[in-house]
């Protein structure tokens, strides 16, 4: 079984894992040295059994957390298929955020831009007209993300909309994303791939200012640079720097 920092709850955290989609232990992916899981489930599973303790996400519209998970589906208003499940989720009194937590991803071979029909079978209201707008553009091929899986993250706009709806919050959604310097084998990341991650991150957060479901890119570095100086939290930002190295 993985083992975890000292402060995370074991028990509770394997638990939502294995209640999650993506397998991540039993297909030995979360033993990886390049886990993004991992970083998260470790990061945020600190917070499960306390969530008082995670102060509101720097630059992110959220409160004080009320409620933390991690492995969160997000459902559609429909039955079957796939629906998004989030890293992480954070309730407060008046707003749902989910949390897509990215290491090293965005530095991989692209991913293919696939939306069911369901997508446009259903009016998603004028508040999310400007997602609804990238995901044509998307969908039709005539915009290209390179490193951001923008696909994705337009599903996980969607699913966190309809649960934040149904819980009667407002929506928000993190891009957690590092600038890992190099990969677990010590091979270094190619430094224009980074910048090119940031540009288009900078780019879809342009195309959806302003909808339904707000959209908050943060960086490993930022939100563990927050914790590190909070005295309850410091030892944690420190063990996860150690384990997980620069990110």
């Amino acid at each position: 079984m993985p083992e975890f920092l000292p402060d995370v709850p074991a028990d509770a955290v394997i638990a939502a894992l294995m209640r999650g989609a993506g397998n991540e232990i039993a297909s030995g992916k979360f033993d990886s040295p390049e886990s993004s899981a991992a970083l998260a489930a470790n990061a945020f599973g600190r917070f499960l059994e306390r969530p008082g303790l995670l102060p509101p996400l720097p630059g992110v519209p959220m409160g004080r957390p009320e409620q933390v998970e991690i492995e969160a589906e997000m459902r559609f208003p429909w039955k079957g298929g796939r629906h998004p499940w989030l890293d992480a989720a954070v309730t407060t009194a008046t707003s749902l955020v989910g949390i897509e937590a990215k290491r090293y991803e965005p530095f991989r071979p692209a991913k293919a831009t696939v939306f069911s029909e369901a997508y446009d079978s259903r009016d998603w209201g004028e508040g999310m007209a400007r997602y609804d707008a990238l995901r044509g553009a998307l969908a039709s091929g005539a915009l290209r993300f390179r490193h951001l899986d923008a696909v994705q993250l337009v599903k996980h706009a969607y699913g966190l909309r309809n649960q934040a709806q149904k819980r009667g919050r407002g929506a928000v959604l993190v891009y957690l994303h590092a600038a890992p310097v190099a990969w677990a084998n010590g091979k270094p990341v190619d430094p224009a791939a980074i910048g090119a991650h940031r540009a288009e991150v900078a780019d879809f957060a342009a195309r959806v200012k302003g909808a339904d479901v707000v959209f908050a890119p943060l960086r490993w570095a930022d939100l563990l640079a927050q914790w590190a100086g909070v005295p309850a939290l410091a030892p944690h930002a420190a063990a996860l720097a150690v384990r997980f190295g620069p990110l």
